[in-house]
């Protein structure tokens, strides 16, 4: 589990990796501490955020030796500039930018995880007056997942309650809209009496789903949005800012379709809905409104749109699992694999060929369909989860065992060892060479504290970039070989190749002995699967034979041709 990637998400030029054994990985621009790494330099791949400073929370015991241990996180978010990240026990974390905040700590930025102590000292709204113990100390309130945007952050705890801090849209006392800045988290008091289960944040709004009842059973989501609402990102119709949540009349509890997704981007919205209707083929759409003169809306202009409108250049028969919303560009993952993105494409590397001049912006007015390197087609293996930064996407691909990212590349925000571009998605470097890393990184920093090694310190970056990429090369030839090598031994064997049941002769002596594997199997096989190998065998040389025929006629009607023209009569 150290190597599969259960969360992602971007910032606006930074990367955060959930790991399954809950350690969290970090990549990209460094500025402000964003990548919790205990300084403000850049990474060009992944590596670890610090441990944080255990001592301001109660001791963690380690399982193995009984020393303080590093916390286990379970949930991950990014705003513009700063990171949070979930523990298992509820505590959440954070780190990078904090002038507004967001870090929900003082006013200094912070480059390694710290502790949102306030969160131990409050109590659920929902059960202020009586969240005491028996010794009259206040019971650490439970999160269960987190969310930022822009300099905003949120969370839901265990009741559904959501609680926000950081540049906070707000009511003033005549019920005017403002932003106020707040390092305290904030109870969102509106949606009391019911379950708050997915949220989303964008420069200066909100959008949340939330249970039409008091607790939220899988049934029907309904959407409410506040903030700012200056290009119609609210949904609502109109252009004006709302102070307290709305309903968006489109995902209310009348209409036909359930909300189970939802995303914000700078100024425009994104929501996922199926059909509330299970009689027929369980159907999916994506919804856009908000600022559309980047494309990022998909409705095939530049126009915005106050009322959530259907991406219409989506396929109606893909279901779509993931959804995410960059600065100004929009990306969603369908359960096959199938991965579209629109919007802003300068730098995004999805418009090569674009010229950028006159009314070319280099801009996706629709949906544009990302190639999938691994497959030379369009469909990427096992793809699971999508994250959109301000100009760079990343997807979780191969059950969270491949990270694909393409898009402007300075800082290194790819994940490759690079600050190039790329035009198509390239592998992250994952999972992470941490012991190879960290001795080329002390050489590396070593080189630059001494005087007069500059050259040195270069022809090291060269060496580790040159590397890096060499890493990439290999993987991708990896990635070639798998998959002829499992169509190979689907033709010969009528099975997939499975690393696990490696044919014996291989395991002992690093030979292939096919004809023994091959006569070791038809030995097991029983009689329809023999007439099954007959029939395929039997098809393959008929089709050689074929083959083989027409060649040879060719050739025969070839040298006559020749013949004829040269005056040579042949018998």
């Amino acid at each position: 589990m150290s190597k599969k990637v259960v969360g992602i998400a971007a910032g606006e030029a930074h990367t955060l990796a959930l790991n399954g054994d809950g350690s969290v990985y970090s990549w990209g621009r460094g500025t402000f501490g964003r990548l919790g790494t205990g300084k403000d330099e850049d990474e060009l791949f992944p590596v670890p955020i610090a441990s944080g400073d255990a001592s301001s929370k109660k001791e963690r015991s380690s399982l193995e030796n009984g020393e303080i241990g590093r916390p286990k996180f379970v949930g991950i978010a990014t705003g513009a500039y700063h990171s949070l990240a979930l523990e298992d026990d509820g505590s959440v974390w954070s780190w990078g930018y904090n002038t507004y905040g967001q870090c929900g700590h003082g006013v200094e930025n912070s480059s390694v995880p710290c502790l949102i102590e306030r969160f131990q000292e409050l109590g659920s709204p929902d059960s202020l007056a009586d969240e005491s113990n028996t010794d009259g100390e206040r019971t650490p309130l439970k999160i269960c997942s987190v969310k930022a945007g822009g300099m905003t952050s949120l969370a839901i705890d265990s009741l559904g309650a959501l609680w926000m801090w950081g540049n906070c849209p707000q009511p003033t006392d005549e019920g005017v809209f403002c932003l106020v800045s707040s390092s305290v988290p904030l109870p969102v008091w509106d949606f009391h009496g019911h379950t708050v289960v997915k949220v989303a944040c964008g420069n200066e709004h909100v959008v949340a789903a939330v249970s039409a009842g008091e607790t939220y059973t899988g049934g029907d989501l309904i959407c409410y949005a506040w903030g700012n609402n200056s290009h119609g990102q609210l949904g609502l119709g109109d252009k004006d800012n709302r102070a307290r949540p709305e309903v968006i009349p489109t995902f209310n509890q009348e209409t036909s379709w359930a909300v189970y997704e939802i995303a914000c981007g700078a100024f425009h919205t994104a929501v996922l809905t199926h059909k509330k209707s299970y009689d027929q083929e369980l159907e999916s759409k994506c919804w856009t409104f908000g600022l559309g003169e980047n494309g990022q809306l998909g409705h095939g202009t530049t126009n915005s749109a106050s009322l959530p409108e259907p991406v219409d250049g989506l396929p109606q028969d893909a279901f779509l699992i993931s959804l995410d919303c960059g600065l100004f560009h929009t990306s969603v993952v369908s359960s096959a694999g199938d991965v579209w993105s629109w919007g802003m494409e300068k730098g995004l590397g999805l418009c090569p060929d674009a010229s950028f001049t006159g009314r070319d912006a280099g801009d996706a007015l629709s949906p544009i369909r990302i190639p999938a390197p691994e497959t030379n087609g369009f469909r990427f293996t096992d793809a699971v989860q999508v994250a959109c930064g301000a100009a760079h996407t990343v997807l979780v691909a191969g059950n969270g065992y491949k990270l694909w990212a393409w898009g402007r590349g300075r800082s290194g925000v790819l994940g490759r060892g690079q600050t190039a571009d790329s035009f198509v998605p390239c592998l992250v470097m994952w999972p992470p060479l941490d012991e190879d890393f960290k001795k080329v990184r002390g050489e590396r920093n070593s080189n630059r504290d001494a005087r007069g090694e500059v050259g040195q310190t270069l022809e090291m970056d060269q060496t580790l970039s040159t590397a890096m990429e060499e890493i990439q090369n290999l993987q991708m030839k990896l990635t070639i070989m798998e998959r002829y090598a499992t169509v190979l031994h689907i033709s010969i064997f009528r099975k997939p190749l499975d690393e696990r049941n490696l044919p014996q002769s291989l395991q002992d002596s690093g030979v292939f002995d096919i004809r023994r594997e091959l006569e070791n199997m038809m030995e097991a096989a029983d009689t329809d699967e023999l007439a099954r190998m007959e029939m395929f065998y039997r098809s393959m040389l008929s089709s050689v034979k074929d083959k083989l025929t027409k060649r040879k006629v060719q050739e025969m009607v070839k040298e006559c041709l020749r013949s004829l023209s040269t005056g040579r009569r042949t018998y």
